[in-house]
């Protein structure tokens, strides 16, 4: 999405948005987004998820003391974790874009990129409560970050102490090359895993059926996927932008185009949902999950979305 002045950001509507703002940690973000979403579980189908006993194992520093089973402990003086029917030791790689466009923030008090960094951090969260080895591959023209899947209690603080790395990240003149790079990732991974592809979809028009073609192949080499296509809605997809003529810069070009978003927003919002139609019916075809996601809103519906797709493959 092109760049173009706005007005103060305003207040997102996320699970606790004081909190959300003020927080430094993206450990203690992650914690908030999983613990608030994982809260709201309680009157849902989900309801005893994760609760049918399988098996114990032994306990390693960052267990949840919870899930200490004391009666073992009782009579063999060794500290043993309950485990359970749900976690059945699934492999999953959060696939992430950093390229020039997902830092655009509009309006939004989150640039795309932080927004799906955090939501990668809750995704890691919730993956590492359920016993599953979860890795990371960051990507703009090729794929510049790999952090391979792991359960060990030290992954979590690896994989957050990356994502923080990724925000920072220098990422001027990086163009969108998801295709390439998601051609990449099928060669790298190796077992069957579900991939997790959290990207604005900002490629130019040419190469959206090279991209379709990437998360294709994907699914041939038989990994389950979910794509998280994260969007401002305000802009992104209803052009609303101020009634005055505005100079539209190219986050990854450099290019500019002045526009009077009046005059563009009728037809901007008819191609923009044509689009993500497309998209999702050519998803949908070949069995890949895909969802939109706004900035401007909590990461509820990405996380349910990972849930389905995991109670499915349990």
């Amino acid at each position: 999405m092109s760049s173009a002045s706005s007005s103060a950001p305003d207040a997102l509507r996320f699970l606790d948005p004081v909190a959300v703002s003020q927080l430094d940690s993206m450990e203690l973000r992650a914690r908030l987004i999983v613990e608030g979403f994982m809260t709201g579980l309680h009157r849902s189908p989900y309801h005893g998820f994760s609760v049918e006993f399988a098996e114990h194992r032994p306990y390693h520093p960052g267990d949840e003391l919870r899930h200490v089973d004391w009666k073992v402990y009782a009579k063999t003086d060794r500290y043993y974790i309950k485990q359970y029917e749900e976690e059945t030791n699934l492999r999953h790689y959060v696939v992430l874009d950093t390229s020039a466009s997902m830092h655009y923030k509009g309006e939004a008090a989150l640039s795309k990129l932080e927004y799906g960094a955090y939501l990668a951090a809750g995704l890691h969260h919730l993956m590492l409560r359920q016993r599953d080895a979860t890795g990371l591959m960051a990507f703009d023209e090729t794929v510049h970050t790999v952090r391979p899947p792991s359960a060990a209690p030290a992954q979590r603080q690896t994989l957050l102490r990356t994502l923080d790395a990724l925000v920072q990240r220098d990422a001027t003149g990086t163009q969108t090359n998801a295709a390439t790079a998601l051609s990449e990732v099928a060669e790298r991974i190796g077992r069957r895993s579900l991939v997790v592809v959290i990207t604005d979809l900002f490629e130019n028009v040419g190469a959206h059926d090279d991209l379709l073609h990437a998360l294709r192949r994907l699914r041939h080499r038989g990994h389950e996927v979910i794509v998280f296509h994260v969007l401002n809605s305000a802009t992104e997809r209803r052009f609303q932008f101020p009634d005055r003529p505005m100079l539209f810069r190219d986050m990854e070009t450099g290019a500019e185009q002045a526009v009077h978003p009046a005059q563009l927003r009728e037809h901007y919002e008819e191609a923009a949902e044509h689009f993500m139609e497309r998209f999702r019916r050519s998803c949908l075809e070949h069995n890949i999950d895909f969802a939109t996601l706004d900035t401007a809103t909590s990461y509820q519906e990405a996380l349910l979305a990972y849930l389905n797709k995991r109670q499915r493959l349990a």
